[in-house]
């Protein structure tokens, strides 16, 4: 059973329970601890079990709080600083009161629970922005305290963010050893501080994943914290540097190759990377955006790479040329491509739609624009990629008749969709006609109901509920969702929301 599969069904299970409320209180802490693991990156769901009974919240605080960094906004970040500060002694909350801190609530209590002893996320940007936007004096004192508050042998965690220019020697403070001594995950910023590098190259040998911020005025020192680590699997460069620091960048390609025997992941904005890439020689996903300014012509060093076991491959405002000769140079494990946010000519939307079909016959997800005149290479596509599981499509809608794009494209897709394939995304600029729609739906009898979502940004589109309940009850469409932004669904899932 699929991971999809299996939360819907306890989902389902989920709702079963909630009618039979004595039953639902009578699970264990084990069983409940098994089942939230797989909502753990589902938030929404957690919160709904925390009001069931006493077990069910004390089994679900530790997921809520193993990274609450994420998705904090406004005055929920007031709310959670209020939460850490509660932590503090007595004593210690009287002394930063005395000293003009007044954000703490007057109905101040101790927490019900250690929430720091669950977190496996440490996250000093967000502690370090918390405590600046509500704190008006000297803030070191207080940093400090709550530091040492998530620092200690009571935590242990996996994944460490650290702030810009970031000057702690964290590596001094007790209980160091045991709190990162299962660190998978760190993130920091080039210019980080001497003091501060040479702390992190000692607590950093045992992560997996490393995301580097290139800025202005990188610390050439850098290289020891890239190399510190045994193995590292992901590599994420981000650049925010629109000067190009050429010697720099030789000390990351040269750093970068002790670990190209087991590079697996590869993140960047970096258009100069050719000679980077080309050391992964067992590199499986690769992930390229192209920022605000990085010219269109550099990329292409890549047209002649060569990554023969790539088997994801994502880019955004990455060129359709660029990438059409990536996906030439691979040797057919390509499973997922998700391309967004790049405008083409309709030779190069052709390119790229031969080249993902000839070359990647395991294809399982895709997310592309699409030209209207290309229809017929989309039917290739679809005819030849017969592992197609889900299919994410962007319109062309500029210079083709609308309606009649939709005809083809629904005719096409009822037509010669592989028997796999009842999985669609469809991105539009305007709304196709209900007969359309009717046509593609009466095409699809006898299929598997398909999960179709339409995504067009900021309008509401009601028209076709009557119509798609209709075909509900007759069984040819399971689940229909019409968002005004595509960000509220990962590329390929169709249930889950992100929140």
């Amino acid at each position: 059973m699929s991971y999809n599969m299996l939360q819907t069904q306890l989902l389902k299970f989920f709702f079963f329970l909630k009618k039979k409320k004595k039953k639902m209180s009578k699970l264990n802490g084990d069983v409940l601890n098994l089942i939230f693991k797989v909502f753990h990156s589902d938030n929404k769901t957690l919160y709904s079990c925390l009001l069931v009974n006493k077990t069910w919240c004390e089994v679900v605080i530790p997921f809520l709080w193993k990274d609450p960094w994420k998705d904090l906004i406004g005055e929920n970040e007031n709310l959670l600083l209020n939460v850490i500060i509660s932590h503090l002694s007595d004593e210690l909350i009287n002394n930063l009161k005395s000293q003009g801190v007044d954000f703490l609530t007057n109905s101040y209590t101790k927490p019900l629970f250690n929430y720091i002893s669950f977190c496996k996320h440490l996250n000093l940007n967000v502690i370090e922005r918390m405590i600046n936007a509500n704190i008006f004096i000297e803030t070191s004192t207080v940093k400090n305290e709550v530091i040492n508050l998530f620092i200690n042998e009571n935590t242990k965690f996996t994944h460490l963010y650290i702030p810009h220019k970031f000057n702690y020697q964290i590596h001094l403070i007790p209980g160091t050893d045991h709190c990162f001594s299962e660190l998978e995950f760190l993130s920091c910023n080039t210019c980080i501080t001497d003091n501060a590098l040479n702390g992190l190259t000692e607590i950093c040998k045992s992560i997996k994943v490393l995301e580097l911020i290139e800025v202005v005025k990188s610390n050439y020192g850098i290289v020891k914290l890239i190399e510190a680590p045994k193995r590292l699997f992901t590599i994420r460069l981000i650049t925010e540097n629109c000067r190009v620091d050429e010697p720099f960048y030789k000390i990351l390609e040269n750093s970068f190759t002790k670990h190209a025997n087991f590079i697996q992941d590869f993140i960047t904005n970096k258009s100069s990377i050719s000679n980077i890439l080309s050391s992964f020689v067992n590199l499986k996903r690769l992930e390229l955006r192209c920022n605000n300014f990085t010219t269109v012509a550099t990329w292409d060093c890549l047209k002649d790479l060569s990554l023969p076991f790539l088997q994801t491959l994502k880019a955004i405002k990455i060129p359709f040329d660029v990438l059409a000769s990536l996906i030439d140079n691979t040797n057919g494990y390509l499973n997922e491509i998700s391309i967004s946010y790049v405008h083409n000519d309709e030779f190069s939307n052709k390119r790229i739609i031969q080249a993902i079909y000839k070359n990647c016959p395991n294809l399982k997800y895709l997310k592309l624009l699409f030209r209207s005149s290309n229809i017929l290479e989309l039917e290739n596509l679809l005819t030849r990629c017969q592992y197609l599981d889900g299919l994410f499509l962007i319109t062309d809608m500029y210079l083709y008749n609308d309606y009649i794009l939709f005809e083809n494209l629904f005719e096409v897709l009822a037509r010669s969709s592989p028997t796999n394939l009842f999985k669609f995304k469809i991105y539009i600029n305007k709304t196709p006609k209900l007969e359309s729609l009717k046509l593609f739906f009466d095409n699809w009898k006898g299929r598997h109901p398909m999960l179709l979502q339409t995504i067009q940004y900021n309008k509401h589109w009601d028209e076709p509920f009557d119509l798609i309940e209709k075909y509900k009850v007759e069984g040819i469409i399971k689940k229909y969702d019409h968002v005004l932004n595509e960000s509220i669904f990962e590329d390929f899932k169709w249930i889950e929301q992100k929140f």
